[in-house]
């Protein structure tokens, strides 16, 4: 899945839970439906991922899309909790919305047989993620 800064899902993609995350990155970013404006040197588009997505080619995907790649390296994490006692984990805003789509529990454990019943009622759940989000309720 792919967020934008507030959590808001934009891209989805499913596959088996025994593919590594890594070799999904490529099609999730091909399944980005939004137009997105030109990434400049004033404006460059940031993707983070977590210590997980640390491989190269993950990088030269993020790359030939235009973002610019916010990777924790393997380890760093670690660095940094042994430096500052005062020092926390900083948890990624896909990571948020993870948990919010595990409210709905036909998503938490997955029930359908058939991917695209599966995926439709992922879109659902996305766009009501999306509409509470956007505050129309109040």
């Amino acid at each position: 899945m792919l967020t934008d800064a507030n959590g808001i899902p934009i891209a989805i993609v499913v596959d088996g839970a025994n593919r590594h995350d890594m070799k999904l990155v490529g099609p999730t970013i091909e399944d980005l439906k939004l137009e997105r404006p030109t990434p400049s040197l004033e404006n460059p588009q940031g993707l983070c991922l977590d210590k997980g997505y640390d491989y190269e080619i993950v990088r030269e995907w993020v790359e030939q899309a235009g973002f610019t790649a916010h990777i924790r390296a393997r380890g760093e994490e670690a660095l940094e909790l042994a430096k500052d006692e005062g020092f926390r984990a900083r948890r990624w805003v896909v990571e948020r919305t993870h948990s919010w789509m595990n409210r709905f529990r036909g998503l938490l454990i997955r029930w359908p047989k058939k991917v695209d019943n599966y995926l439709g009622f992922l879109h659902l759940v996305c766009g009501i993620i999306t509409w509470r989000s956007a505050g129309l309720l109040g």
